[in-house]
């Protein structure tokens, strides 16, 4: 299991619009380090070490599952991502963006690259004010006080005032979502999302058991044959899986995130079914569909037909590859008509992911994370 540590970092900027690069680099961190639980006030402050023009700083607490040596590593790599040119010069100089860890846990560290606590946080009123206003109560690990007491102690003549305008914190997914159902067709990558977002957000994880069915293989050989056998099962086997999964919350797990979602036994008995056999199937579904918790999101990656024929070649399983193009474009009309006529019942999220590559491609995935935050 993941561990979930608190860091504080220290924002500053003296170039630009200071309160957009500011906003830029906390929008960053949330994508890119882990969950921004608080953010102070902007001070501003004259220039420390020589004469410029004032800075703009301000202080989050963040919560990240990485280690310090990357911590500070993924922090370099976003200030050179928004536009920040390090000079080889001794000294202090003008900057757009600049990132600090003030403190990790309660964690003393030297090593060659990172040095925690900041080692002159407690000179710069810059550095203690944005933070003792978030972690007022939080202990100082070498100096054994609370940081509301360093920064009565702090030495620093400096003039510092609070600017009106706030920034926005974003809302991790975390906070947001109980329950999160993906959705697809065929060869989509639900299942791939649903491993990913488990294991970043350390989320438990229903997959669906297809694997187990022993009527799949023969389904394919034999359509009319085993079609209702095998929605049946399905049906069955779903209900209780989610049934159970989802009363038994993990109270060291930050939410759930499912591969399906119940009603896609619906989607996929309307195509298999005789006319006779789903009349009875779909009694026996609105029995079920009564007692299912509803997601707070339904994703539905959408992923063109000739993707996904790729896809499942890709895969290899036996049983999937005489899998036709037709067959997944009545899947997917099924989908679609399941989302229209659930638009006022479900928070509905469809992504397009033809053109992505989330698996191998780092901001693919980020993209499509940003998409479900900013739902």
């Amino acid at each position: 299991m993941k561990i979930q540590r608190i860091t504080y970092l220290s924002l500053g900027t003296n170039q630009g619009n200071k309160l957009e690069n500011l906003q830029k680099a906390i929008q960053q961190i949330a994508t890119k380090i882990g969950s921004v639980l608080k953010v102070a006030s902007v001070y501003e402050t004259p220039s420390w070490g020589f004469n410029s023009t004032n800075f703009y700083n301000t202080c989050i607490k963040v919560s990240t599952y990485l280690p310090p040596d990357t911590l500070i590593e993924e922090l370099l790599k976003i200030e050179k991502d928004l536009g920040r040119i390090r000079n080889d010069k001794d000294g202090y100089s003008d900057r757009n963006i600049d990132i600090d860890i003030l403190l990790f846990d309660d964690e003393i560290i030297f090593s060659k690259n990172l040095i925690v606590p900041h080692p002159r946080m407690l000179e710069r009123k810059f550095a203690l004010a944005p933070l003792a206003e978030i972690a007022k109560n939080v202990i100082h690990p070498i100096e054994k006080v609370k940081l509301s007491t360093c920064l009565e102690n702090c030495t620093d003549t400096s003039e510092i005032t609070t600017i009106q305008e706030k920034l926005k914190r974003p809302i991790p997914i975390t906070e947001k979502y109980n329950y999160i159902a993906i959705e697809g067709n065929i060869g989509a990558g639900k299942t791939s999302l649903t491993k990913m977002m488990a294991d970043e957000f350390n989320a438990k994880i229903v997959l669906e058991r297809f694997a187990d069915n022993p009527f799949l293989p023969k389904f394919y050989d034999d359509n009319e044959r085993y079609a209702f056998p095998l929605e049946m099962s399905f049906l069955a086997d779903r209900y209780q899986q989610l049934t159970d999964d989802l009363a038994q919350f993990d109270l060291f797990k930050n939410f759930i995130v499912s591969d399906y979602y119940i009603f896609k036994s619906l989607i996929f008995a309307q195509i298999t079914l005789q006319k006779d056999e789903y009349t009875l199937y779909r009694k026996m579904f609105d029995l079920m569909y009564k007692e299912i918790t509803k997601p707070d999101l339904y994703v539905y990656l959408y992923q063109n037909t000739e993707r996904l024929l790729q896809n499942i070649k890709k895969r290899g399983r036996d049983y999937e590859q005489n899998i036709e193009a037709g067959y997944l474009q009545k899947i997917h009309d099924g989908y679609i008509n399941f989302i229209k006529t659930q638009q006022q019942n479900l928070n509905v999220l469809i992504i397009d992911v033809s053109n992505l590559d989330f698996v191998n491609n780092t901001d693919d995935y980020e993209h499509i994370i940003n998409l479900i935050k900013n739902h």
